[in-house]
């Protein structure tokens, strides 16, 4: 069983992966002490400035996330992608239930070992690494950027980078892989849910799943039905408000549990833009999930054609979409 933890065979007070989590377990001990005995975060603890992006071209009516003055996760574990051509590091969102059960990805850290690339950074790479090769210049928007896996697959390249992310838990490890990988010049992060109006929406946390939370409560709990659910208010803005009119966007990725139907119609004047200058789109496409959200994989493709998207790949659970 890959997650199982290995037993002894000979008889042990205590066996390696006893130790090892042991040891583990003491460590969080520490670090807890350590912020709870100071209220300050580690940030300011340890003297340090995250850099964010000052001068950013993207505004409206929601100001940018300021990673500087949000309350920092703790304790922060990170571990670094593997098998990427260029390589980045992210901090671990779900640490499991210790010590009973810990999350597969702490046991890959206590092990020595890596954390296994996810499909779309390896994508984003691959699709920025054709528009480098074109000298083509521009941003990689990333909707339902969860905890920066796409987001920082572009940032490590040199890409200027806009990211949505509503759920604040995910926002703190977007924050904490900003300052791994030194790219608050390239970061620009806003806390809201893309979609086609500007306003508040009622969105739903899956506990201990939060990159399956969704607009839709159907499509939060779809996969993972014995999680608990939290129903918590979001701020809502079209990426059309945001991203100028000047602004080159090479890349939109949209992953978000359903209510991709809605980004994309809040993004009408972006993908309206002709030939070349429309972005690449990748998008989930999911039936159960479309419909949990009363939309269907149809409506969206009838849509996209009519803003010119003539060719759609399917890669999976995702679309690849392009104009000629």
């Amino acid at each position: 069983m890959a997650n199982a933890w290995r037993r002894d065979r000979t008889p042990k007070l205590l066996s390696s992966n006893s130790l090892l989590l042991l040891f583990f377990l003491s460590f969080l001990l520490i670090i807890f002490f350590l912020f709870t005995s100071n209220p300050t975060n580690l940030l300011n603890n340890s003297q340090i400035t995250l850099k964010t992006q000052q001068n950013s071209p993207f505004t409206s009516k929601i100001p940018p996330f300021d990673c500087s003055k949000s309350p920092q996760s703790h304790p922060v574990i990170a571990n670094i992608v593997e098998g990427l051509k260029y390589p980045f590091i992210f901090a671990l969102s779900d640490l499991g239930n210790l010590p009973e059960k810990p999350h597969k990805n702490i046991q890959r850290i206590l092990k020595g070992k890596p954390f296994r690339k996810p499909d779309i950074s390896e994508t984003v790479q691959d699709v920025m690494d054709k528009f480098r090769d074109k000298g083509k210049k521009g941003i990689f928007v990333d909707v339902g950027a969860n905890v920066g896996m796409a987001s920082f697959a572009a940032a490590v390249m040199g890409f200027q980078v806009l990211a949505f992310e509503p759920v604040f838990e995910n926002l703190q490890r977007i924050c904490d892989g900003i300052y791994f990988n030194k790219v608050g010049d390239f970061v620009t992060v806003f806390d809201a849910a893309a979609s086609d109006h500007i306003g508040n929406i009622t969105f739903h946390k899956l506990v201990g799943r939060l990159d399956n939370s969704a607009v839709s409560a159907a499509g939060a709990k779809l996969a993972f039905k014995s999680n608990e659910e939290i129903a918590v208010q979001v701020k809502t803005v079209p990426l059309d408000d945001v991203i100028p009119e000047s602004e080159p966007v090479l890349l939109l990725k949209i992953d978000v549990q359903g209510w991709e139907y809605h980004v994309l119609k809040g993004a009408k004047k972006l993908l309206s833009r002709k030939g070349a200058e429309a972005p690449y789109l990748i998008y989930e496409e999911d039936e159960r999930l479309l419909q949990a959200s009363n939309t269907t994989a149809k409506e969206i493709r009838d849509f996209l054609k009519s803003v010119g998207y003539d060719q759609c790949t399917q890669h999976g659970t995702d679309a690849h979409c392009t104009k000629n």
